[in-house]
């Protein structure tokens, strides 16, 4: 019998059995879906936004991690993220108060700087796990008209993508590699590294509220898991379209770049939350690269969509060649 490897579930197994799956009720707008990144429920006269996503890579600040996560995925379908609920899975033999309390207040002090409500959730010390994990669930809601689903990026449409790649896989490996790295690259090196979830920061609510406030937005998405290169193919298949990215165009970090090489792992291909993919007609991309700079939010240009029949392709040096897109996330190799 064939076991797959840690990381996401194989995307073609996924979508069968997605496919298993009716929805009878015709109050869900968006139900679960390759691409998408969140559910969307008709409740009157707005929209839910609900979004679930545990956090396994790293148990430094999960607490933290899981709400700004969560968030994410709810602001990409243009909503405001609204209520979280938290799943605390503790490990047996090693829980005690500190460990409760650090992971309880980071998900407060999140809360608080997103203006969200924590309303329920579940604490419980289980049997047979060695570590914390947090699975956070987290409810929205948005005007019906202002609704963004990935479905809805076009042909010819601009790929724009804010910040840089590899933000949070760059600020897991400096923490959990810390001494490896620090003799190659020095202290100071990996404290600017592991700072990565503050600054440039995991967090894209504000790139995408900034991106709706400037222009017509066809779809948002923020890569994770697998990266730039998986976070693109998920917008694909979702809107039926293939892709032309430019890669001399992917903003990559100095720190993200070495760290990279050092592991010989591919920045495309690692964690990638705190940057957003957004498609846009080109009339507007200029006017959403100038709003985002405005507020010190890096934006460029890395791709424009195309055809389906055209695939996945990838401009690397003047040569046409296909993207690659990572069955699991490069961060397995090493942690």
């Amino acid at each position: 019998m064939k076991y797959f490897p840690v990381g996401k579930l194989d995307s073609r197994l996924l979508e069968k059995l997605l496919k298993e799956n009716s929805i009878n009720d015709p109050r869900v707008i968006v139900g679960p879906q390759i691409g998408e990144d969140a559910a969307v429920i008709d409740y009157g006269k707005k929209y839910l936004v609900a979004k679930t996503d545990p956090i396994t890579f790293t148990t430094h600040r999960i607490g933290w991690y899981a709400v700004n996560i969560n968030a994410n995925d709810i602001v990409t379908m243009g909503a405001t993220p609204k209520w979280f609920l938290a799943t605390l899975l503790l490990p047996e033999g090693k829980t005690n108060a500190k460990l409760a309390t650090d992971i309880f207040r980071d998900i407060l002090r999140a809360t608080k700087e997103l203006n969200i409500t924590l309303c329920g959730g579940h604490t419980e010390i289980s049997h047979k796990i060695d570590r914390p994990i947090v699975i956070g669930h987290m409810l929205g809601e948005v005007e019906k008209e202002k609704l963004v689903v990935n479905a809805n990026a076009r042909p010819g449409d601009d790929l724009l993508l804010t910040k840089g790649i590899a933000i949070e896989g760059t600020a897991i490996i400096a923490k959990e590699k810390a001494a490896a790295i620090g003799k190659n690259f020095g202290a100071a090196f990996v404290r600017k590294a592991q700072a990565f979830i503050r600054k440039p920061g995991l967090s894209v609510v504000q790139d995408a509220l900034l991106a709706n406030q400037a222009g017509e937005i066809h779809a948002m998405h923020d890569p994770t898991e697998g990266g730039l290169f998986t976070g693109i193919a998920e917008l694909a298949k979702a809107s039926g379209t293939g892709v032309l990215v430019y890669e001399e165009n992917i903003p990559c970090y100095k720190e993200t770049e070495h760290i990279c090489k050092m592991f010989n792992i591919h920045p495309a291909g690692l964690l990638a939350s705190g940057a957003l993919l957004i498609a846009l007609p080109s009339k507007y991309t200029q006017e959403v690269i100038d709003n985002l700079k405005e507020n010190d939010i890096v934006c460029a240009v890395i791709g424009k969509f195309t055809g389906k029949s055209a695939g996945l392709k990838l401009l690397k040096k003047g040569k046409l060649v296909k993207m690659p897109v990572f069955k699991r996330d490069e961060i397995t190799k090493i942690l």
